[in-house]
């Protein structure tokens, strides 16, 4: 069956939603201390939550430093929706029995930098055998995390190994209870063989089938569209401005949270390649990517938007750096902060575009290698599944 006939089929069956937690503008109600609350998302929010269950042994090495450039791309991909989701992934790092570990889990978050810096730590290692720990793999994506219970939301999990799973350990929970368990939550599972192993073909096909997604093949090294640009430097030294624009305020807790956050960002610059970054800035500037790029409460954003008063936040719940000021030189300089944040957004939104148009060339000057890429398999995948609950891709994948 060809791989648009699948997709037919699963749209047939009703298939669920890929990968956000939906966030737009919703009324606001003051507290006593000033500060406002929003109220919960309803069940007519889209949303889309992704697990990724990455097989991570030696022969898996192509295949992860691709998902380590792409993984923000696709957030830029599940942002061009209107209105825009909020995402959250998860991930699964798989290997064998034997090896360093068998399964490694993220679990679902919205706060991408931390899911992306765990995924700077997978390498390729161990295995060997031929078949890995799929089963186990498969079972924790379904169960461990805490997946939204709202019909409303496109829950997803992608399945991408090269080697079929072990079938001959006892105490195993096998991949057809776990689709069985996927379907009754309306998960859908979507299969990606890595290269051509013949063994794996058919439980991979069987597992998409069980699961209501869709199998497709690409080489071992991921087939990923990868191009560095002009302009990925450009947007990696604004995002780093944009991301001092930040002033995170609160309690202790809070405040500690967010120096997390600070330091996950601190490791990405340390860390990551300049593409990567310029997408995770462009995701950040989205308003998909506004739930990552500010946390939970962050200071510009709140008094821009009114849900706090400046003068009503408490002295101990204040950073350093406002505490050394009077009431209005904190306005002052709050204001300016969100007016810089706004600029920085504006020239990395239209850096953003000459780089997509940058790459969709260099795509189009491929001719079929761009069809068959990760990325035009990937785009094809959400664009089906995601139209059953009503959330609408049109524009291409974005790189």
């Amino acid at each position: 069956m060809t791989f648009k006939a699948l997709h037919m089929k699963t749209v047939a069956r009703g298939l669920v939603v890929f990968f956000l937690m939906a966030g737009f503008a919703c009324p606001v109600f003051a507290t006593e201390t000033g500060r406002e609350t929003r109220p919960a998302l309803g069940s007519d929010r889209p949303a889309v939550e992704v697990m990724f269950v990455l097989d991570t042994t030696g022969s898996m090495g192509g295949l992860i430093a691709a998902a380590k450039e792409k993984i923000w791309s696709i957030a830029n991909t599940l942002a061009t929706t209107d209105p825009a989701p909020a995402i959250r992934m998860g991930l699964v790092g798989y290997r064998d029995r034997g090896d360093g570990y068998v399964t490694t889990v993220t679990p679902l978050s919205d706060d991408l930098d931390a899911v992306y810096t765990q995924l700077m730590q997978y390498s390729a290692d161990g295995g060997g055998d031929g078949p890995e720990s799929v089963n186990q793999a498969l079972y924790e994506a379904v169960t461990k995390p805490d997946w939204s219970p709202d019909n409303a939301t496109y829950r997803v999990i992608f399945l991408v190994g090269d080697a079929p799973p072990h079938m001959d350990y006892r105490d195993d929970v096998k991949y057809t209870e776990s689709c069985r368990l996927a379907a009754r939550q309306d998960i859908v599972i979507n299969t990606i063989q890595c290269g051509d192993m013949p063994g794996t073909k058919p439980i991979w096909r069987k597992i998409a089938h069980l699961a209501e997604g869709a199998y497709f093949q690409v080489a071992q090294s991921g087939s990923a569209v990868l191009y560095d640009t002009p302009y990925d430097q450009k947007i990696a030294d604004l995002s780093s401005a944009l991301d001092d624009t930040r002033i995170y305020y609160g309690d202790a807790g809070q405040v500690a949270r967010m120096e997390d956050r600070k330091r996950e960002a601190e490791t990405i610059y340390e860390a990551a390649a300049p593409a990567a970054v310029a997408k995770r800035a462009i995701f950040n500037s989205s308003k998909a990517g506004a739930k990552n790029f500010l946390g939970s409460q962050e200071l510009v954003d709140d008094v821009a938007s009114g849900r706090v008063k400046l003068d009503a936040v408490k002295e101990d719940e204040l950073p350093d750096e406002l505490k050394a000021m009077n009431p209005s030189e904190r306005q002052v300089h709050v204001a300016a902060q969100g007016a810089k944040r706004q600029a920085l957004q504006q020239q990395i939104e239209e850096l953003a575009g000459q780089r997509q148009r940058y790459i969709e060339e260099k795509v189009k000057m491929e001719g079929q290698k761009g069809t068959a890429s990760l990325d035009a398999q990937l785009y094809q995948c959400i664009q089906a599944q995601a139209a059953e609950k009503d959330i609408r891709y049109t524009g291409g994948p974005a790189y």
